[in-house]
């Protein structure tokens, strides 16, 4: 029995009933960030929509029906959760990447470890910047993974194992249309080009515009399915775009592009 905070009308209010709310709701908006924009939303409502035929037919005690519906309601969570694999699978680890990435950043802090490092990142992320400006102006299609995590099994398919240091001329010469590694994604983790050619799962919202061609479409799915950012050059515009968390951000600004770059690279 917890301590009693409050109560509303005979209803008593302790503060383990609280934490049990606010517990709660962070796990229901974490789920709706998950399926907002995706079709898994409608088998969701779908879903709530059968639990409540079923509640109906055993309250006016409709047996055949009944016993029809509990057979698939005895076997619901197995099949939500085989629907809803890669859901959970990115519910899972979106949980898991926020907390070890506060205890992360919590003894960098205590150690100072990153004093050293300042001036190499600053030197990569501007590396970075540049090459993305230059493929903006010459309409060099181009999509690019900053990732903490090396290991994104199951959600990248294929790709080219580089390990390479960060310059400019490499990034640019890479996503040049006569490489054999430029129709793909690239990935920048540890402060190094870690893959290219990388085969990323594409986004099925409905939330993104009619215009947005497959890279985007990529950049949005890898950031729904992983903690990861991304950032796209429109072969088509030269215009330069940026997801994160399964939103897609248009027409970045030279400044703006060096900020995100900046909080995504050493965050």
């Amino acid at each position: 029995m917890g301590i009693l905070l409050f109560q509303i009308g005979f209803l008593p209010v302790s503060f383990w009933d609280v934490i049990d709310i606010i517990i709660v709701t962070y796990l229901l908006y974490q789920l709706y960030k998950l399926l907002r924009g995706n079709f898994a939303i409608n088998i969701i409502i779908g879903v709530v929509m059968l639990y409540m035929v079923w509640w109906l037919v055993n309250q006016l005690n409709m047996s055949l029906l009944a016993a029809v519906l509990d057979q698939f309601v005895s076997v619901g969570v197995i099949i939500l959760i085989i629907i809803f694999q890669p859901e959970v699978r990115r519910f899972l680890l979106v949980l898991g990447n926020t907390t070890l990435r506060q205890r992360s950043n919590f003894v960098g802090r205590i150690l100072d470890r990153n004093v050293g490092k300042n001036e190499a990142q600053d030197n990569e992320v501007l590396a970075i910047k540049s090459a993305v400006l230059r493929m903006a102006r010459k309409k060099t299609g181009a999509l690019i993974i900053f990732t903490h995590d090396m290991n994104l099994e199951g959600v990248i398919s294929s790709g080219v194992t580089l390990d390479a240091h960060i310059t400019a001329p490499l990034i640019e010469s890479i996503f040049n249309k006569e490489s054999p590694l430029h129709d793909g994604a690239m990935l920048i983790a540890k402060n190094r080009i870690h893959m290219a050619s990388c085969v990323l799962p594409v986004s099925e919202s409905t939330e993104l515009p009619k215009s947005a061609g497959l890279r985007h479409r990529a950049a949005v799915g890898i950031t729904e399915r992983a903690k990861v950012a991304a950032f796209i050059v429109s072969e088509e515009t030269g215009y330069i775009s940026f997801a994160y968390e399964g939103v897609l951000y248009r027409k970045i600004a030279e400044a703006r592009l060096e900020e995100l770059l900046q909080l995504h690279y050493a965050g």
